[in-house]
């Protein structure tokens, strides 16, 4: 009984989706013709193949939930840059060529599928009801309580074989979703949340409403179907109400815009669809449909200017960031060369000095001074290198991250676990920046926060090189302090971003994510 009723309202849903689709489809490909030999045929075609797969996912939708059909829209296959690559891109899109294949069927027999289907139902159900209506409806000449209750069997058997009719007709359409849609494995279930819930009551009271006017149309045996005009009404909010749950997954700054576009689009349609069943010649819906454009451009436009003056000043903050690190970064060096191997190299040259003036008087104080001197060359030379490793470690540039880290963690006096997932090196810069990152949080550790065990874990993660470095500390770290406020610079100059979490008792985590291209 339950798989009837989601296939009848499938079936009914017909009607909604053919105006639509008639709609879409007219208003894109006529746009396509006037526009072909401008250049605002890329933006057009590109819009009319969004439309499109907007629609077309909306159908798979709908086939998997009311009929079990395993249809899935694939991914938009990619195009070319340039004006007529764009275009011979869309033109050779096989998936947006079925789609509109289903998208005519919808429009066609779709159409005539749920005229058929409620007519049956709505004439079965009359039947059945005759013993409650026959005093009010002059029908068939049933004038008795008898001649009512006698048409209730054959009310019965009608509806059976009616739901034979929807059973069947849903089938064909069960089966042509995922040939001209698409199909493909089902992803991991996602509990539906109560957006999502409140959609699916809302496209239920749409369909209820639906069925009723169409089966009072049908016990009415009024000639002018007009059903129509309250199915396409009720339309407009349920695809503006679909449309705000959709835009839920864009991202933020985009939102608004998408929620704007999407419900003009919807108005569109509806406009187009008010002009195909008015049957009037002049196409009037493309005078607001050319306001509507002007205005989600604009719209656009002034999302677009905003997102780069962000993007301006995040560019700034994060340029200043760098060269305040990369000032701080030489003092460290100045420093540690002038107080570290620059001094041992004096004291060096002095014992040369010495020795020097004494090999002929004292051979073997010359001798001592020569070995002290020996020794104060090889403590200048270890400095030097270990100020080497801190700009750039050597094992970083020749084996990559995975053995710079490798070396870090076998010089600590931490347990550390190290879990190095990268198939391919990431480039220098980000390579650079996630291997300070590891050391400073080691570091900080091991220095402060009394850990015993430290996690460091560095892989790919949608296209962007993440680092995370746990340890099982005291907590507290403070995220504005010197060391990690240079690391914080140092990966927002390359776009990235730096995540710590530190409550008391701990644990600590430093997450880094930066963008990383193959």
């Amino acid at each position: 009984m339950r798989r009837t009723f989601n296939e009848l309202i499938f079936l009914v849903s017909g009607a909604a989706a053919a105006a639509a689709w008639f709609g879409l489809l007219l208003a894109g490909w006529l746009t396509a013709a006037l526009l072909a030999v401008t250049p605002l045929v890329v933006p057009v075609l590109v819009a009319f193949r969004w439309a499109t797969r907007r629609l077309a996912l909306g159908e798979a939708g709908l086939a998997r939930e009311l009929l079990g059909a395993e249809a899935r829209v694939p991914a938009v296959a990619p195009t070319g840059r340039g004006y007529l690559n764009r275009v011979r891109g869309i033109v050779r899109d096989s998936a947006f060529w079925r789609q509109q294949s289903y998208g005519a069927i919808r429009m066609t027999l779709g159409f005539g599928a749920a005229i058929a289907a409620v007519s049956a139902v709505g004439a079965s159900l009359y039947l059945i009801a005759l013993p409650i209506t026959y005093r009010w409806v002059d029908q068939w000449e049933v004038h008795s309580l008898g001649r009512a209750f006698a048409a209730v069997p054959v009310g019965l058997v009608a509806l059976g074989v009616s739901a034979l009719i929807v059973h069947g007709l849903a089938r064909a359409f069960a089966g042509m979703a995922p040939a001209l849609l698409g199909s493909g494995p089902a992803p991991a279930p996602v509990a539906a949340g109560p957006r999502r819930t409140g959609l699916r009551e809302h496209a239920a009271g749409y369909a209820t409403v639906g069925l009723l006017a169409v089966v009072i149309w049908a016990v009415t045996m009024r000639a002018y179907f007009w059903p129509m005009w309250p199915l396409l009404a009720l339309a407009v909010p349920l695809g503006v109400h679909a449309l705000a749950i959709r835009a839920q997954t864009v991202r933020r700054r985009w939102r608004a815009l998408a929620i704007h576009g999407g419900t003009l689009g919807v108005l569109a349609v509806f406009l187009v669809a008010i002009w195909a069943v008015t049957t009037r010649g002049y196409f009037w819906p493309m005078w607001p449909i050319l306001g509507f454009v002007l205005t989600a451009g604009a719209h656009a436009l002034a999302v677009r200017r905003g997102a780069l003056e962000r993007r301006i000043d995040v560019l700034e903050t994060t340029r200043a960031g760098a060269v305040d690190a990369a000032e701080g970064e030489l003092r460290r060096i100045e420093r540690d060369l002038h107080d570290g191997a620059q001094a041992r190299l004096v004291a060096v040259g002095m014992s040369l000095g010495l020795a020097e003036q004494r090999l002929a008087a004292d051979p073997e104080g010359a001798r001592r001074l020569l070995e002290e001197a020996r020794a104060g060359a090889e403590e200048a030379l270890r400095e030097l290198r270990d100020l080497a490793r801190g700009i750039h470690p050597p094992v970083l540039t020749d084996r990559g991250l995975e053995a710079a880290l490798a070396a870090l963690v076998a010089r600590s006096p931490l347990a550390v676990d190290l879990d190095v997932d990268l198939p391919e090196r990431p480039p220098a810069a980000q390579e650079t920046a996630a291997y300070f990152v590891a050391a400073e949080a080691l570091a900080n550790a091991s220095k402060h926060a009394d850990a015993s065990r430290v996690t460091i874990r560095v892989g790919r993660v949608d296209g962007k090189l993440v680092v995370r470095v746990e340890d099982d500390g005291r907590g507290g770290a403070d995220a504005a302090g010197r060391g990690l406020r240079g690391l914080v610079q140092r990966v927002e100059a390359l776009d990235g971003s730096v995540r710590v979490s530190s409550p008391p008792g701990g644990p600590t985590v430093v997450e880094t994510v930066m963008p990383c291209g193959s």
